[in-house]
């Protein structure tokens, strides 16, 4: 064959597609992250939520009050049916992320005064992400269309987490904020210092020392009347700031117990 039909040849085999060139990611990249909406009101933004969970290999969908549509027929998700399908539904956060050692808030932030951690979404931070996910599940919180998490939300985050945008338009619709944050999930490249792998206590499990706590606190009459929920809130950050290892959150519990019981006995006259 002469010069020019090997020219030809080699044209050819560049122009060929070669889908092998592509490293596809493997399904159970990012099978211990759940996401969970809080107060969804649109359909069609929960179904493209879920179409961007199964294009980055995440599959635990949590709803928590949504708006009562048939949101698992959204026409939205497409390639997605079976997440919307398989979505699990609560009553409230705690109940959500009750299994999670990670509980992640987003926002927009805005001109809100917020007493969390506030990361910015880049490779640093999803590695951090990444990295809790080798130990259980985390989970990602994404707020209604209308006004994302509130400030009672955010007590049951460890840290929060916003999405760089321009100042002329900070927020993002709902399903591209959850595409844009696995996006960068499945990414993260962060190398995480390796470290004594330890069980981290579960969202679960402190929410139950919180609330044992709180209740200790109130029958002793450190919570004054009219502060409930703001001493609660902070009784719960202060619970989870803590990061408890899963041994002595059980101790914790099983201490504060013991106090809510002694606090309830009848007073000996």
């Amino acid at each position: 064959m002469d010069a020019a039909g090997d020219l030809h040849r080699e044209t050819l085999l560049l122009l060929r597609p070669n889908s092998a060139r592509i490293d596809r990611l493997p399904l159970s990249h990012l099978d211990n992250l759940v996401v969970v909406l809080v107060r969804s009101r649109n359909p069609l933004n929960i179904g493209a939520a879920a179409r961007a969970m199964t294009n980055f290999g995440c599959r635990h969908l949590r709803l928590v009050n949504p708006y009562k549509l048939a949101f698992r027929e959204a026409r939205s998700a497409v390639g997605a049916a079976h997440v919307l399908r398989d979505a699990e539904e609560f009553k409230t956060v705690a109940e959500a992320v009750g299994d999670c050692s990670l509980v992640v808030g987003t926002t927009a932030v805005r001109d809100r005064s917020l007493r969390q951690t506030v990361r910015k979404l880049d490779d640093p931070t999803a590695g951090l992400v990444r990295a809790a996910l080798k130990d259980g599940r985390a989970a990602l919180l994404f707020g209604s269309e209308k006004i994302g998490l509130t400030n009672a939300d955010f007590s049951h985050c460890h840290w929060l987490m916003t999405i760089p945008t321009h100042a002329d338009n900070i927020s993002v619709n709902l399903g591209q904020a959850v595409a844009v944050c696995l996006y960068e999930m499945a990414r993260a490249t962060s190398a995480v210092p390796a470290k004594e792998k330890v069980e981290l206590a579960t969202a679960g499990k402190a929410e139950q020392i919180t609330e044992l706590l709180f209740e200790a606190l109130r029958i002793s009459g450190y919570v004054k009347l009219g502060t409930d929920k703001m001493f609660e809130e902070k009784t719960r950050q202060l619970i989870l700031r803590f990061k408890l290892e899963d041994y002595d959150a059980k101790l914790l519990l099983g201490m504060v117990r013991q106090m809510v019981w002694k606090l309830k006995l009848p007073t000996k006259t």
